[in-house]
């Protein structure tokens, strides 16, 4: 089962990929992960990406598609794979796809996890997260059960993400309205977009994921 999961950043698409690997066996692909990688073992990709990403410039697509098309030949996607991150334009989605069908593979699922934006702005301004272990919490919805320390290490430091304030998290709401809306819209007339409610509670977000995965 191959799927692509999609909703903007902070919706919880990390923390569905991860149940979803646990719960069907199958492996998350993140592109940004994968560009390291394939830096870090020095194959020809990575040192083309690597070429490109010192001198300033953008991975190409095709470069993607060939990482993509390398990684999932590997052995742990043999059950199928969930794309973090990609596509993220219309021609990227149309040159996955031709990839894919060279290699007898389709995206059977491409969920969408619907989420409020005001509601959202919320939930990633209050994130911030223990400097000791790097555990997560919320100025609302998940504190610490003593104030000022972690629960998990005892460590009284904690960190904010400079980026996660209202202002930038707005604009990247923005931007994935606008890159995504054509993405899904070339899914839908494939027939295999589901939408989900992202503002539940992760229980339930894993639960409705379930009924479309099946």
């Amino acid at each position: 089962m191959n799927l692509i999961l999609m909703g903007p950043p902070g919706a919880g698409k990390g923390t569905q990929s991860q149940r979803i690997e646990k719960s069907h066996g199958i492996v998350q692909l993140s592109t940004g992960d994968m560009l390291r990688a394939e830096v870090a073992s020095g194959s020809d990709l990575g040192k083309e990406a690597k070429d490109v990403m010192e001198s300033g410039g953008l991975v190409s697509d095709e470069l993607i598609i060939a990482m993509i098309s390398s990684r999932i030949d590997q052995d742990d996607c043999k059950k199928g794979f969930i794309l973090d991150g990609f596509p993220r334009t219309t021609p990227q989605a149309e040159a996955l796809d031709a990839m894919l069908t060279e290699k007898g593979l389709m995206i059977e699922h491409v969920i969408e996890m619907k989420v409020d934006d005001e509601a959202m702005i919320k939930r990633i301004t209050g994130r911030y997260t223990c400097a000791e272990c790097g555990a997560g919490y919320h100025d609302e919805f998940q504190k610490p059960e003593k104030e000022g320390v972690c629960d998990q290490c005892g460590g009284t430091e904690f960190t904010r993400r400079a980026d996660d304030n209202a202002e930038t998290v707005r604009g990247r709401l923005q931007a994935y309205h606008e890159q995504t809306a054509p993405i899904l819209s070339y899914y839908k007339e494939k027939g295999a977009v589901k939408s989900i409610e992202g503002m539940a509670s992760i229980d339930e977000v894993t639960e409705q994921l379930n009924a479309v995965l099946g």
